[in-house]
């Protein structure tokens, strides 16, 4: 079954999954928490409409906490232990088993509390227990290979109760990722040749998998050049000369 595409300005889009949300989980059948997944390419803005939405979600009083695939990174010891440092957002560069569990433990019947690792972009690390779920709810998780089938990430789609792909035009994310790697500090020929060579290969490798999410969202045409803060548009895995290794993230 294909994923149902809903093409609009990002905030009602929002809006009305935070409706759909709210009677899903009125629903004498539902479960105490829904865990709700954002994917997409780096430089989609998966981040910022993550925290548009959590903050939506707060207001209607149905946020359970975040889980983001980023606080799986391995760290850099592990990575240039196994020598995958230079490659450091790729799909093998995180504890995907780690990650699953923290999944389980969120679905877990009786909504107990749950300590989740996140991200530091200023250790360029992952820290342990820096992020909580509480309560019934929502939980979100994003990033970047929730929807991928292979490498081991198969399993995630299936501890994902509405999963959904954040679309963005090549040509656009081409645009907003060499402002990204300038702003990390490359020059325009470098960040050029990062984008050709690792970014998008890695969003191709994201495309592959738009099948298996419930919904993709879309900006009307109009609005699809627009650089608007596409991140933050990803906390998404990247951060500087050692994280820009994980801008693909």
């Amino acid at each position: 079954m294909s994923p149902t595409v809903r093409v609009g300005e990002t905030a009602t889009l929002v809006s009305s999954l935070v409706d759909q949300l709210t009677q899903r989980l009125a629903e004498d059948s539902a479960p105490a928490r829904l865990v709700v997944g954002l994917v997409g390419a780096p430089g989609s803005g998966k981040s910022t409409i993550a925290a548009d939405l959590e903050a939506r979600l707060k207001e209607a009083g149905i946020f359970a906490g975040l889980v983001p695939m980023d606080g799986f990174h391995l760290s850099s010891a592990v990575l240039d232990e196994l020598g995958r440092h230079d490659r450091k957002g790729a799909p093998d560069t995180f504890d995907v088993e780690g990650y699953l569990a923290t999944l389980d433990r969120v679905r877990a019947d009786g909504a107990q509390q749950v300590l989740v690792p996140v991200y530091r972009r200023d250790l360029h690390e992952a820290v342990a227990a820096g992020g909580v779920v509480s309560g019934t709810g929502v939980v979100l998780t994003e990033g970047n290979y929730l929807a991928l089938e292979t490498r081991g990430w198969g399993a995630v789609r299936e501890r994902i109760d509405l999963l959904i792909h954040i679309d963005v035009p090549e040509e656009v994310l081409v645009v907003r990722l060499i402002n990204r790697h300038e702003d990390f500090g490359r020059n325009a020929l470098d960040a050029g040749h990062w984008v050709r060579t690792v970014d998008l290969p890695n969003a191709r490798l994201i495309a592959t998998s738009v099948h298996r999410c419930d919904e993709v969202w879309r900006e009307p045409d109009d609005e699809s050049g627009s650089d608007e803060d596409a991140d933050d548009a990803d906390a998404g895995g990247a951060e500087d000369a050692d994280d820009e290794a994980s801008a693909r993230s």
